[in-house]
């Protein structure tokens, strides 16, 4: 199974969207695909997809409850599925996971038995055939150092890293190669990085010379689609569901980005020695089909 982890140290480079697009690519070339969203903040995968209506329900099972060993059903019936793709939906419980695994973490050291908090999504994962049952597993944890994030690596071992070729990005830059030795140490595994995508980018000087530094491979280069994506957003779908649903008239560019998306994923499969049984051609969307009353 491929399992990455898209991170961004800077909030609002649009690292959920690019989740969101390169599973539905990992998807529409004929791969079982599970994403894992951990952002207990609104405005998450779930809400781009629209199966967060349990969200709130303090009685409804969810991820967090199997973390800690508390779950109030079985781990199949947390999965939604929206335009074929697998989603364990963010839950409220999310807010307040670090304290969970804080408390389980020391009743275990109660009864002198070991806890390794960053652990668990593993566990619950493993424990479930999840690494059997799917080809490719993505988790979308905040862009911030937390429980989530690491329980997120520590399950997938690997990164996908966007981020905004600016000023404020190349900071950025100036980080990644030590980001995955970082994580590596604190969680005592070895952490690869897939790939980087920059995002937003309007070939200036500046940015070229950004691009320049980064140290990993730069499989495509997204500019602004902010149109596009704030579009994904309103209506409550993947970039390529807003094409091909939600756009009278097809734009070039948009098309190009989704071609782009495509080859991320076929980048990604290829890293991860997995090879898609139905790659489309890179960008392709079938016409929307006209309904007869």
């Amino acid at each position: 199974m491929l399992s990455y982890t898209v991170y961004s140290e800077a909030g609002g480079v649009g690292k959920t969207s690019l989740t969101a697009n390169v599973a539905k690519a990992h998807e529409r070339a004929g791969l079982d695909v599970l994403v894992v969203p951990l952002d207990p903040q609104d405005g998450n995968f779930s809400r781009l997809f629209d199966v967060d209506d349990d969200r709130t329900d303090s009685s409804a099972d969810s991820l967090v409850r199997h973390l800690v060993g508390s779950p109030a059903g079985n781990f199949e019936d947390l999965i939604r599925t929206a335009e074929g793709i697998d989603i364990i939906p963010e839950h409220n419980t999310l807010s307040d996971l670090s304290d969970h695994l804080a408390r389980e973490k020391s009743r275990a050291e109660d009864f002198g038995d070991a806890y390794n908090i960053y652990a668990q999504l593993r566990r619950v994962l493993g424990e479930n055939d999840v690494p059997e049952r799917y080809d490719v597993l993505i988790c979308d944890p905040p862009a911030t150092e937390s429980d989530h994030l690491y329980n997120a690596i520590y399950a997938t071992r690997n990164l996908l890293i966007p981020f905004e070729p600016s000023a404020k990005g190349e900071a950025s830059v100036e980080g990644l190669e030590q980001l995955a030795t970082n994580f590596a140490d604190q969680l005592s595994i070895d952490v690869g990085v897939l790939g980087v995508i920059p995002i937003g980018y309007k070939n200036t000087k500046d940015q070229k010379e950004i691009l320049d530094q980064v140290p990993f491979e730069v499989p495509e280069v997204i500019g602004d689609r902010t149109s596009m994506m704030e579009g994904c957003w309103r209506q409550q779908c993947s970039a390529f569901e807003f094409v091909r649903t939600h756009r009278s008239t097809r734009r070039d560019y948009e098309v190009e980005t989704l071609a782009q998306f495509d080859r991320i994923a076929r980048f990604i499969e290829a890293q991860g020695g997995v090879e898609a049984p139905n790659p489309l051609e890179p960008g392709f969307v079938a016409e929307r089909e006209e309904v007869t009353l």
